[in-house]
Parts: C-alpha cells; sequence; structure tokens
C-alpha cells in the first residue's frame, strides 16, 4: 500500500474472514480466533478480545486540579491512579451519557460543560476496546444515580484531586500506568499548552471506532 505521508490517518478496512470462533464467553468479554486472508492470499490466524468499549473522564476543577480514583486492579496486581471511567454496556446509552454517569458514580460530580479530548484504542493488537476520554469542567457535586450500589473493587476505591502538573511529572516518571490516565493527562497537558482547550470537540462529536464496532456487530448478529 502506497500513501502521501502527510495524509496518513486511520481508517476502516477489513480482510476477509474465513472462519470465526468464539473460544470463551465471559461476563463482559469474549475470547475470538479468526483465520483471516492477508492481500498477499496467506492465510493468518489471529486471537482476540471482544470489548463493549468504554469512556474515561478528565473532569478539571477550576484550581487546575483533577479528579481520580485509586483503584484495585486484580489482572496487574496494582491500585492505579485512574480517572473516572466505565465500560459501555447499557444498550441506547450514549457514550456522553454513560460518562456523565461514571462521573456521577464514581466521584458524585455534574459537568455542565463537555468535549471529547482524546479517542483511543487501548490494546489494538488483541484487544477490540475503543476509549473516549471526555474533558469535564464546571464541576458541582451531584448524588449516585437511582439504583447504582457500590460493589467489588469500588468498595475500596478512594477519590483524590491531583494537580494536572504533578499528574503529568508522575506520568513520566512511571508512577502512574493506568491507559486512559496517561492518554487523558499528555492530552489535557498538550491541549492547555497550546490554546486547543475551547477548540475540542463537542460531546456528541462522530465516534469512527464505535460506529465501525457497530456496523460489525450487526453483521455479525
Amino acid at each position: 500500500m502506497n500513501a502521501v505521508m502527510d495524509d496518513l490517518v486511520d481508517v476502516p478496512e477489513s480482510w476477509p474472514v474465513v472462519s470465526h470462533e468464539v473460544k470463551a464467553t465471559g461476563r463482559v468479554q469474549n475470547f475470538v480466533e479468526e483465520r483471516v486472508v492477508t492481500p498477499t492470499g496467506d492465510t493468518m490466524v489471529r486471537q482476540w478480545v471482544g470489548h463493549p468499549g468504554a469512556v474515561g473522564i478528565m473532569a478539571l476543577d477550576d484550581q487546575g486540579r483533577i479528579a481520580v480514583v485509586h483503584q484495585y486492579r486484580h489482572p496487574v496486581g496494582m491500585r492505579l491512579v485512574e480517572p473516572p471511567a466505565g465500560i459501555l454496556d447499557m444498550d441506547g446509552e450514549r457514550a456522553v451519557e454513560a460518562a456523565q454517569r461514571e462521573l456521577a458514580e464514581e466521584a458524585q460530580l455534574a459537568a455542565s460543560d463537555w468535549s471529547v479530548l482524546v479517542d483511543l484504542f487501548t490494546s489494538p493488537g488483541g484487544l477490540e476496546e475503543s476509549l473516549r476520554v471526555y474533558l469535564a469542567r464546571d464541576l458541582r457535586p451531584a448524588p449516585r444515580p437511582d439504583g447504582f450500589v457500590v460493589a467489588d473493587e469500588e468498595t475500596d476505591m478512594g477519590l483524590a484531586w491531583l494537580p494536572l502538573d504533578t499528574l503529568v511529572e508522575r506520568v513520566y516518571a512511571g508512577q502512574v500506568q493506568n491507559p486512559t490516565m496517561v492518554a487523558g493527562t499528555l492530552a489535557l497537558a498538550l491541549a492547555i499548552a497550546t490554546g486547543r482547550v475551547e477548540r475540542l470537540r463537542p460531546p456528541t462529536a462522530p465516534w469512527p471506532a464505535r460506529t465501525l464496532k457497530e456496523a460489525r456487530d450487526r453483521k455479525g448478529a
């Protein structure tokens, strides 16, 4: 494939799948194996994890601080500094609505000013998860949503406020490693430094990764 380097962006592409097998089904994720035909005509086997996608929130107050949680993550055996975040597992809920819900659930906050900070795939070599990180400003206290019950890791999860500059330093020191936190911290710091904050995408901006996933899910249904 030839391309002008100045024009390189992420684009949808789909190689032919000659077999698809769900090896294991979990509560949130599935483990999939597919045989795929490459452009050379060869066949490769790829194993990957299906995922519903997620949102994260960089909640910035008027003192330049970010609301963070300190959450135990069993697969890596660490308690991580993270922004409020959650998976997109509720049918019919828009991404920004999920972000608003997660901010209330995990930080008991609401925000009047929302924008899209950055979109990413967390581990595209083997994980389907797409992630949208929002910037939330003009914060105020809010109750947890009706019916929400604190459970599992969240029963032992603290909330704190850290200056954005402190988070930047801790990212570069290797002391903050959650991908949502790293991406959100550096994207926000750069947006502020370059005067881009007021030019960020609106909260309902198109999210091509989600549109593509939904189309693939419908095709496979």
